[in-house]
């Protein structure tokens, strides 16, 4: 069990934004932190847990080398595989497998952690749907995801459903709905959490975007163009598709979606993202959901820290370089 262990303490102790749990946190002191606080840190520990199960199935399905500037966990069971004898020939599949059941386990603790959590039979009674809420749209922005992958389209609504989906919902609003509903909040202030994180989540998938394609794989932990290498519909490749000339299609068409596309088709790709006003438009996308996420907050009756740290995530959302 070493090596899933191992893998574990990477994925869980290096870098890694935090931002469920601190959203879950902020909600919960938003409706005003009555309670037992160690039940909210084990309910912030438990979407952590989710988080990891995601991200260790995620790299499997797009077939990531890399997370948060460390071997991804298929890589690292791969490698730890055969530094214990392990054939050559079954390494591969070694790892995908190992790192599964990885995920199946964190999976399986996050239940555990929410089951531990001290919560009385009313609260489990109001979160609980929550939790299957949350779960279920992140599959369903997974599947979406999945299902558009390696399809030339422009069709951008499409694509910010996936954000919406992926992010938007799963990454801001509902760890901010379990928090409020865990202080027992009215849906007013559901209503402004929800106002406030459909935007940032959006914001946050489309700068993820962005940094997929032109960010610095020392900052991102993640290689460059590997969203072009997997054919992601993407807002960003949506808006090329939509705005590009026949020469510009007929690139993306027989070259996105290449796992072997070399740094030279890369630049190509992103000459083309460049030059249609792609990679600009998403710039102001992430402007306009930045603003309305600021001008709910500043709508909002909310105790100063909670503001304070709600802003910090939208700054973390739209400016972050990884």
């Amino acid at each position: 069990m070493a090596p899933l262990f191992a893998a574990v303490r990477r994925l869980l102790f290096t870098n890694g934004k935090r931002l469920r749990p601190t959203l879950c946190i902020t909600g919960w002191q938003a409706g005003g932190a009555p309670g037992d606080q160690n039940t909210v840190i084990r309910i912030a520990a438990a979407l952590e847990l989710f988080q990891t199960f995601a991200l260790i199935h995620d790299d499997i399905m797009d077939g990531s080398d890399a997370r948060r500037g460390q071997p991804s966990a298929h890589r690292a069971l791969a490698a730890a595989y055969l530094a214990s004898g392990g054939r050559h020939s079954r390494a591969e599949a070694h790892g995908r497998a190992a790192a599964i059941l990885l995920g199946d386990l964190m999976l399986v603790w996050s239940d555990e952690m929410l089951a531990r959590a001290g919560l009385r039979a009313r609260a489990r009674a109001r979160i609980s749907p929550l939790m299957d809420s949350m779960r279920a749209e992140m599959v369903y922005g997974q599947y979406l995801d999945l299902l558009s992958t390696n399809r030339l389209s422009g069709d951008v609504a499409a694509a910010l459903r996936i954000a919406r989906y992926k992010t938007g919902k799963y990454t801001v609003e509902r760890p901010l709905h379990i928090g409020v509903t865990l202080a027992g909040a009215d849906r007013r202030l559901l209503s402004t959490c929800t106002d406030f994180a459909i935007p940032v989540g959006e914001a946050f998938q489309l700068r993820d975007d962005l940094l997929g394609v032109f960010g610095d794989p020392a900052q991102t932990g993640k290689p460059v163009g590997d969203d072009i290498r997997e054919g992601k519909a993407t807002a960003l490749l949506a808006l090329a598709v939509r705005d590009g000339s026949e020469a510009d299609l007929h690139l993306l068409s027989t070259r996105l979606g290449d796992p072997e596309l070399g740094s030279e088709d890369i630049d190509r790709i992103r000459t083309v993202l460049e030059t249609t006003g792609a990679r600009q438009r998403v710039e102001e996308m992430i402007n306009t959901r930045r603003d309305a996420a600021l001008a709910t907050l500043d709508r909002a009756d909310l105790p100063p820290h909670v503001a304070r740290t709600l802003r910090q995530i939208v700054s973390i959302a739209t400016e972050r370089q990884s």
